[in-house]
């Protein structure tokens, strides 16, 4: 297997039809490619939905490092891509891969909305990660299988899950960061405020790196 996409999921229902159509279109059929969604616990249809398409569902309690590494234990495929439910991937995403030379990186960010502030703020998002080899999830982080097992997986932590792996990689590795964009919606932003959330990570990203504990920084950022 070349590549295993890893989804982890919960309450996903209105959106995970659409995000495994499109991700399917994205594939390459001359590749080989496994889909592990891994469910937190959906209350909702979300499991149901995703079992329409080809691909391995798993179940964990919830939390979505755990729910990735367990889905990466299941994986068979030389690259490991984690991919949240609301981002889209680029359509030549394997090639650009298949062509690393790094054990690990991530891909430019475009957030959905038309607003012109999010254009600056995709910017400064790729130009911080080009900078600090420090990616967040939602660039869909992606690493060779042995890599990742070397890592120790995902630190099972409840928010910044996706900060401390790559600051624990950029040790050992410099990462891939791929200038093809993928997608990621911009409903959070938009529905609390742009500026109000640029302040709010920036205010969760300095509490981190001041040594305020994961479990605290999840309370806050989804209150």
């Amino acid at each position: 297997m070349r590549f295993s996409i890893i989804i982890p999921t919960l309450n996903e229902a209105p959106t995970i039809t659409q995000a495994l159509q499109q991700l399917l279109n994205t594939i390459d059929p001359s590749q080989s490619v496994e889909i592990i969604v891994c469910d937190g616990g959906s209350r909702d249809d979300t499991q149901q939905l995703a079992q329409q398409f080809p691909l391995t569902l798993l179940s964990s309690p919830p939390g979505r490092a755990r729910q990735m590494n367990t889905g990466a234990r299941q994986a068979s495929g030389e690259w490991l891509l984690f991919l949240h439910s609301d981002t889209r991937l680029p359509p030549l995403w394997m090639s650009a891969i298949a062509s690393c030379n790094q054990p690990w990186g991530r891909f430019d960010l475009r957030l959905s909305g038309q607003h012109w502030l999010f254009r600056i703020i995709e910017k400064a998002i790729n130009q911080r990660s080009r900078r600090t080899a420090v990616a967040t999830g939602d660039q869909v982080l992606f690493f060779r299988r042995d890599f990742f097992q070397q890592l120790d997986g995902f630190a099972e932590i409840p928010l910044m899950e996706d900060i401390a792996i790559s600051k624990k990689a950029r040790r050992l590795a410099a990462p891939a960061c791929l200038s093809q964009q993928v997608i990621t919606s911009s409903r959070r932003w938009e529905h609390n405020g742009i500026l109000k959330t640029v302040l709010l990570m920036w205010l969760l990203r300095l509490a981190y790196w001041a040594g305020i504990k994961p479990d605290r920084l999840h309370r806050l950022y989804y209150s």
